[in-house]
């Protein structure tokens, strides 16, 4: 690849970079509207944090009503709204101690109010926390470079998957598109897919590592296209990957993305098995992402 073509990439990345945060924050804003989804796609640390705001959030307001009422907490300072606060975690957490309690028809309403806030908070949190840990998630190794070098005198696409955890994933189906710009007769603009048939889609058993392979021969889309074409169209290859976990038998997903900056031609990848003395096959991790010139 020239000088020129690198960075007429770059400029193209950069600019892909920007719309994704566009196209990120405009995701967000309709996540907010969908909270139940947004529970399960937001990370566990914000997930974590927004448990933590929702319950001081409603001790706070909870608090606040107890204030209104100067005599509504017995034993309690008056007017205390740190008193009120420590009635409020009891009430919510339904602990119970028995130094403060209700003693106005005012705070037995409150109290009661309370209750009920916190029996369906305690509920809908312990649903989405088991939900959440019960989702199945893949643990797939995707290759950082895809490579397109010869085999059996045929130039081949090939990426490298790896299976993380090391058990079975049953049943596994490998795919691969080439997304790509393109315009009609009628100068429509679209974005295509197309299927990119792989010598090896299938396997009954995922366990290690999978080198995926993609002739380039001309029943491919990706057959006489130039690079700088791809370039121009902003082609992209997409990878995804389906199977059924064996240890807790839920269908798991996972898919990565190449762009033509992460595509090395006439390159191909180290060899990573080798042999042990007592016969034993060895897989080297280690030299997962490395390619060598063809």
């Amino acid at each position: 690849m020239s000088d020129n073509y690198a960075d007429d990439s770059q400029k193209r990345i950069d600019q892909l970079r920007k719309k994704f945060l566009m196209t990120g924050a405009i995701e967000w804003r309709s996540l907010i509207r969908d909270p139940y989804h947004l529970v399960f796609v937001m990370p566990w640390w914000l997930f974590f944090c927004m448990i933590t705001l929702v319950y001081f959030a409603t001790n706070l307001i909870f608090a606040f009503l107890y204030t209104l009422d100067q005599n509504a907490i017995a034993n309690a300072q008056s007017g205390s709204f740190s008193d009120a606060f420590a009635f409020s975690v009891q009430t919510l957490a339904t602990i119970g101690y028995g130094a403060m309690f209700p003693q106005t028809a005012y705070a037995h309403a409150v109290v009661s109010i309370e209750a009920l806030v916190g029996f369906i908070e305690v509920g809908l949190l312990t649903g989405l926390i088991f939900s959440r840990f019960a989702k199945s998630t893949a643990r797939i190794l995707f290759s950082k470079h895809a490579v397109v070098c010869n085999y059996n005198n045929v130039p081949t696409l090939m990426f490298r998957i790896a299976n993380r955890r090391h058990n079975l994933i049953l049943e596994a189906k490998l795919s691969a598109y080439l997304l790509i710009d393109e315009v009609s007769i009628e100068g429509q603009k679209l974005r295509r897919f197309y299927d990119l048939k792989l010598l090896r889609d299938k396997t009954p058993n995922f366990i290690l590592s999978w080198l995926a392979m993609h002739p380039i021969d001309q029943s491919s889309p990706l057959f006489e296209r130039s690079l700088q074409e791809l370039i121009d169209r902003q082609a992209t290859i997409l990878v995804t990957v389906i199977g059924l976990d064996e240890t807790v038998m839920q269908e798991i997903h996972a898919r990565h993305s190449y762009s033509i900056n992460e595509i090395l031609w006439n390159y191909r990848f180290v060899d990573i098995f080798s042999y042990l003395p007592n016969g034993k096959a060895q897989i080297n991790y280690r030299k997962f992402h490395e390619v060598e010139p063809a």
